[in-house]
């Protein structure tokens, strides 16, 4: 019998035979190595929005008493609302680029005004009126402010101002009543 060769020449010898199988997969694993790489990105990626998202619920957690964001603010305006003319002449934008550049323009200083009277005959409930909302817009009281925004543009001064009496009736919840106060104002300069 012969002696078993030396421990060095044997795992040079399966070196030798793992290189040559690894030559021979090359070509299969040269196609799939692009989806390997990009499937690794994209699960380092997911880590990574995975920790900066466990950094913000700490974060909020921690600053939990911090005042609430309020939905609507004063600045806003209505997207259906009409670009300022000059001489008759529309200004060269578009009314989505005068929309943009209102929303992101500072708001003016307004003078302080004396409130409106309303009008007792609309700040009373109309017999017909339910907790579900006035008769301009029955399902009131279910909308919220998006959904509101969108039906907004459709009404007149008189119904807005049902609006706001029944708004300030019923829940005066006071983005309803600034959104609904703005949008009388717009109705009743234009």
């Amino acid at each position: 019998m012969t002696p078993p060769l030396p421990l060095p020449v044997r795992v040079a010898a399966g070196l030798v035979v793992t290189a040559v199988e690894q030559a021979r997969d090359l070509p299969r694993l040269a196609l799939g190595l692009p989806v390997t790489a990009v499937s690794q990105a994209l699960q380092a990626s997911m880590r990574v929005q995975q920790k900066v998202t466990e950094l913000a619920i700490k974060g909020d957690q921690v600053l939990g008493a911090a005042p609430p964001v309020e939905d609507e603010p004063a600045w806003a305006t209505f997207d259906d609302e009409v670009v300022p003319r000059r001489n008759g002449r529309s200004s060269g934008r578009s009314e989505d680029e005068a929309t943009v550049t209102t929303l992101r323009r500072p708001p003016e200083p307004t003078p302080p005004t004396e409130p409106q009277p309303i009008d007792p005959v609309l700040s009373a409930p109309a017999e017909s009126d339910d907790a579900e909302g006035p008769n301009v817009m029955p399902s009131y009281a279910t909308l919220t402010i998006p959904q509101l925004r969108g039906r907004l543009r459709y009404l007149g001064a008189d119904d807005l101002r049902a609006l706001l009496a029944w708004e300030q009736a019923h829940g005066d919840r006071p983005p309803y009543v600034t959104m609904l106060s703005n949008r009388i104002a717009t109705v009743g300069d234009g």
